[in-house]
Protein backbone atom coordinates (compact mmCIF):
# COMPACT_ATOMS: atom_id res chain seq x y z
CA UNK A 1 0.00 0.00 0.00
CA UNK A 2 1.32 3.43 -0.92
CA UNK A 3 1.99 5.99 1.78
CA UNK A 4 0.35 9.40 1.57
CA UNK A 5 2.51 12.50 1.66
CA UNK A 6 0.91 13.73 4.88
CA UNK A 7 1.68 10.52 6.72
CA UNK A 8 5.38 10.74 6.01
CA UNK A 9 7.22 12.19 8.91
CA UNK A 10 10.75 12.30 10.04
CA UNK A 11 11.86 13.23 13.55
CA UNK A 12 13.00 16.67 12.31
CA UNK A 13 9.55 17.52 10.89
CA UNK A 14 7.36 16.45 13.81
CA UNK A 15 7.43 19.82 15.67
CA UNK A 16 6.99 22.06 12.65
CA UNK A 17 3.19 22.08 12.79
CA UNK A 18 3.16 22.93 16.47
CA UNK A 19 5.57 25.84 15.91
CA UNK A 20 3.50 27.05 12.95
CA UNK A 21 0.38 26.90 15.10
CA UNK A 22 2.02 28.89 17.90
CA UNK A 23 3.34 31.54 15.48
CA UNK A 24 -0.10 31.86 13.91
CA UNK A 25 -1.75 32.24 17.32
CA UNK A 26 0.76 34.92 18.37
CA UNK A 27 0.17 36.87 15.14
CA UNK A 28 -3.62 36.63 15.58
CA UNK A 29 -3.32 37.77 19.22
CA UNK A 30 -1.25 40.80 18.18
CA UNK A 31 -3.75 41.73 15.46
CA UNK A 32 -6.69 41.32 17.85
CA UNK A 33 -5.00 43.45 20.51
CA UNK A 34 -4.56 46.23 17.94
CA UNK A 35 -8.07 45.94 16.47
CA UNK A 36 -9.98 45.87 19.77
CA UNK A 37 -9.13 49.43 20.94
CA UNK A 38 -9.83 50.75 17.44
CA UNK A 39 -13.25 49.07 17.49
CA UNK A 40 -14.05 50.52 20.93
CA UNK A 41 -13.13 54.04 19.80
CA UNK A 42 -15.20 53.58 16.65
CA UNK A 43 -18.26 52.54 18.67
CA UNK A 44 -17.82 55.45 21.08
CA UNK A 45 -17.41 57.88 18.19
CA UNK A 46 -20.64 56.68 16.57
CA UNK A 47 -22.48 57.11 19.91
CA UNK A 48 -21.11 60.65 20.17
CA UNK A 49 -22.26 61.50 16.65
CA UNK A 50 -25.70 60.13 17.45
CA UNK A 51 -25.81 62.15 20.69
CA UNK A 52 -24.89 65.36 18.83
CA UNK A 53 -27.58 64.69 16.22
CA UNK A 54 -30.20 63.93 18.88
CA UNK A 55 -29.37 67.04 20.90
CA UNK A 56 -29.53 69.18 17.75
CA UNK A 57 -32.91 67.69 16.78
CA UNK A 58 -34.51 68.25 20.19
CA UNK A 59 -33.03 71.72 20.59
CA UNK A 60 -34.34 72.67 17.15
CA UNK A 61 -37.80 71.41 18.17
CA UNK A 62 -37.65 73.43 21.41
CA UNK A 63 -36.67 76.56 19.46
CA UNK A 64 -39.48 76.03 16.92
CA UNK A 65 -41.96 75.58 19.78
CA UNK A 66 -40.77 78.75 21.48
CA UNK A 67 -41.05 80.71 18.25
CA UNK A 68 -44.66 79.55 17.76
CA UNK A 69 -45.68 79.98 21.41
CA UNK A 70 -43.53 82.94 22.52
CA UNK A 71 -44.82 85.01 25.37
CA UNK A 72 -43.48 87.24 28.08
CA UNK A 73 -45.66 86.62 31.08
CA UNK A 74 -49.16 87.58 29.94
CA UNK A 75 -48.04 89.26 26.69
CA UNK A 76 -48.47 86.72 23.88
CA UNK A 77 -46.18 87.28 20.88
CA UNK A 78 -45.97 83.89 19.16
CA UNK A 79 -48.41 83.26 16.32
CA UNK A 80 -49.93 80.10 17.80
CA UNK A 81 -49.97 81.60 21.29
CA UNK A 82 -52.06 84.54 20.02
CA UNK A 83 -54.49 82.22 18.17
CA UNK A 84 -54.76 79.58 20.94
CA UNK A 85 -54.87 81.42 24.26
CA UNK A 86 -56.00 78.47 26.40
CA UNK A 87 -53.40 76.10 24.99
CA UNK A 88 -50.73 78.76 25.34
CA UNK A 89 -51.40 79.12 29.05
CA UNK A 90 -51.62 75.35 29.64
CA UNK A 91 -48.64 74.19 27.56
CA UNK A 92 -46.02 76.90 27.97
CA UNK A 93 -44.00 78.48 30.71
CA UNK A 94 -44.02 82.26 31.13
CA UNK A 95 -41.37 82.63 28.40
CA UNK A 96 -43.09 80.45 25.80
CA UNK A 97 -40.92 77.37 26.22
CA UNK A 98 -42.72 74.02 26.66
CA UNK A 99 -43.64 73.07 30.23
CA UNK A 100 -42.37 69.51 29.73
CA UNK A 101 -40.41 67.61 27.11
CA UNK A 102 -43.55 65.56 26.38
CA UNK A 103 -45.34 68.77 25.32
CA UNK A 104 -43.24 68.68 22.14
CA UNK A 105 -44.94 65.42 21.15
CA UNK A 106 -48.48 66.77 20.94
CA UNK A 107 -50.04 70.17 21.47
CA UNK A 108 -53.82 70.30 21.12
CA UNK A 109 -54.82 73.57 19.48
CA UNK A 110 -57.91 75.28 20.86
CA UNK A 111 -58.14 78.32 18.61
CA UNK A 112 -60.87 79.29 16.20
CA UNK A 113 -59.01 77.99 13.12
CA UNK A 114 -58.62 74.55 14.70
CA UNK A 115 -62.29 74.48 15.71
CA UNK A 116 -63.41 75.38 12.17
CA UNK A 117 -61.13 72.77 10.61
CA UNK A 118 -58.93 75.32 8.83
CA UNK A 119 -55.96 74.09 10.81
CA UNK A 120 -54.97 70.72 12.25
CA UNK A 121 -56.08 70.29 15.86
CA UNK A 122 -52.71 68.80 16.82
CA UNK A 123 -49.28 70.39 16.47
CA UNK A 124 -46.25 68.09 16.81
CA UNK A 125 -42.63 69.15 17.18
CA UNK A 126 -41.19 65.66 17.82
CA UNK A 127 -42.59 62.24 16.92
CA UNK A 128 -41.21 60.65 20.08
CA UNK A 129 -38.81 61.41 22.91
CA UNK A 130 -35.47 60.29 21.47
CA UNK A 131 -33.27 57.69 23.12
CA UNK A 132 -30.10 59.00 24.73
CA UNK A 133 -27.39 56.97 22.95
CA UNK A 134 -25.04 57.18 25.92
CA UNK A 135 -27.41 56.09 28.71
CA UNK A 136 -29.75 54.17 26.35
CA UNK A 137 -32.84 55.63 28.04
CA UNK A 138 -35.30 58.39 27.22
CA UNK A 139 -34.45 60.18 30.46
CA UNK A 140 -32.81 63.54 29.78
CA UNK A 141 -31.55 66.28 32.04
CA UNK A 142 -33.64 69.45 31.65
CA UNK A 143 -32.81 73.13 32.10
CA UNK A 144 -35.20 76.06 32.54
CA UNK A 145 -34.87 79.41 30.82
CA UNK A 146 -33.67 81.08 34.02
CA UNK A 147 -31.19 78.29 34.98
CA UNK A 148 -27.43 78.72 34.79
CA UNK A 149 -25.73 76.71 32.00
CA UNK A 150 -24.13 74.32 34.50
CA UNK A 151 -27.27 73.84 36.62
CA UNK A 152 -28.03 70.17 37.32
CA UNK A 153 -31.48 70.56 38.92
CA UNK A 154 -34.54 71.39 36.85
CA UNK A 155 -36.77 74.20 38.16
CA UNK A 156 -39.91 72.57 36.72
CA UNK A 157 -41.18 75.77 35.07
CA UNK A 158 -40.25 75.13 31.42
CA UNK A 159 -37.83 73.23 29.15
CA UNK A 160 -35.23 75.55 27.68
CA UNK A 161 -32.52 72.94 27.02
CA UNK A 162 -31.72 69.26 27.46
CA UNK A 163 -28.54 67.35 28.23
CA UNK A 164 -27.53 63.74 28.79
CA UNK A 165 -27.51 62.51 32.37
CA UNK A 166 -24.40 60.39 31.77
CA UNK A 167 -21.34 61.05 33.93
CA UNK A 168 -19.02 59.70 31.20
CA UNK A 169 -16.53 61.76 29.23
CA UNK A 170 -16.20 62.08 25.48
CA UNK A 171 -13.18 61.06 23.42
CA UNK A 172 -11.91 64.65 23.64
CA UNK A 173 -12.20 64.56 27.45
CA UNK A 174 -15.23 66.85 27.87
CA UNK A 175 -18.15 65.55 29.95
CA UNK A 176 -21.17 64.64 27.83
CA UNK A 177 -23.35 66.66 30.22
CA UNK A 178 -21.71 69.87 28.95
CA UNK A 179 -22.62 69.29 25.32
Amino acid sequence: MAECWWNKSSPAQEGVTLIELLVTLVIMFILASVALPIAKVSIKRSQELELRHTLRTVRTAIDAFQQDWARDGTVRTGKLCVENVTTCQESTGVTGYPKTLETLLKVKLTGEKAQLGEQSEIKRYLRKIPLDPITETTEWGLRCFQDEPDESRWCGEDVFDIYTTSEKKAIDGTPYREW
